[in-house]
């Protein structure tokens, strides 16, 4: 039998072991995994993007010398500062001029017949869904909320990238607008002198950022329409992202 002052001595070693091991069980066990909140917004929202910057660190020469179309993207997402940036490039505002507020590209008398929305699926604080980029206060109204990208990539021909980029910027063009200025001069030349010097701006602005974009220009109409909720015709679709 064992003497009753070493059972006490026993029993007193035992739980000591005990309490140590179960505070090294206790601060071994993992961190509780945060829940991922999605953000969620109604459709009419409006949503203030941060101020654009106005001077980079990349040259004109040297955006102009690196551009290139980039057809693979990672499943990456972009800030919000990022999409602020392209936007702003792709017609935000700029300096007052003759004929009103000047726009980040030329426009045939100034009419800027345009609407420009953003269809985003994987933006650090921005919402899945469709967005219209409202120039005068740089600022995004929801249109629709969900991801679209798969959809826009079926209508654009099943053209894989326009999926896998996080956002793509469309250009959806007024011709009544142009039409009523210009009449056929407008709508079979001037539209298109516009939209061309917008998408070559996003181009720098991407290379500018470390981005990768692509115009594209082969897509169903009619299905482009009714993703966007517009009745105006689109012109451009642009994916852009980080580079693969």
């Amino acid at each position: 039998m064992i003497p009753t002052i070493k059972k006490k001595v026993v029993v007193s070693l035992a739980l000591a072991l005990l309490i140590i091991v179960g505070a090294a069980t206790v601060g071994c066990q993992p961190e509780p995994v945060a829940e991922k909140k999605e953000l969620v917004l109604e459709e009419g929202v409006i949503v203030s993007l941060p101020s654009p910057r106005h001077t980079g660190e990349m040259s004109v020469e040297e955006a102009i010398f690196h551009r290139q179309s980039t057809r693979h993207f990672p499943d990456e997402p972009l800030s919000l500062e990022e999409i602020s940036q392209l936007l702003w490039s792709a017609g935000g505002k700029t300096i007052d001029g003759v004929t009103g507020p000047t726009r980040a590209f030329p426009s045939a008398g100034g009419l800027y017949p345009f609407e420009i929305y953003l269809v985003a699926g994987n933006v650090t604080g921005l919402a899945d869904g469709i967005y219209r980029f409202q120039w005068r206060n740089h600022s995004l109204k929801m249109i629709k909320k969900g991801d679209f990208r798969q959809e826009l990539m079926v209508a654009s021909l099943r053209q894989r990238f326009v999926e896998q980029a996080p956002v793509s910027i469309v250009w959806v063009g007024d011709f009544d607008r142009v039409k009523r200025v210009y009449g056929t001069r407008g709508v079979v030349r001037y539209i298109s002198m516009d939209v061309g010097g917008a998408g070559q701006n996003v181009h720098l602005q991407a290379e500018a950022l470390g981005l990768g974009t692509v115009i594209v220009g082969a897509f169903h109409d009619g299905p482009v329409q009714r993703i966007l909720g517009t009745e105006l015709v689109p012109l451009y679709i642009m994916p852009v992202g980080r580079r693969g």
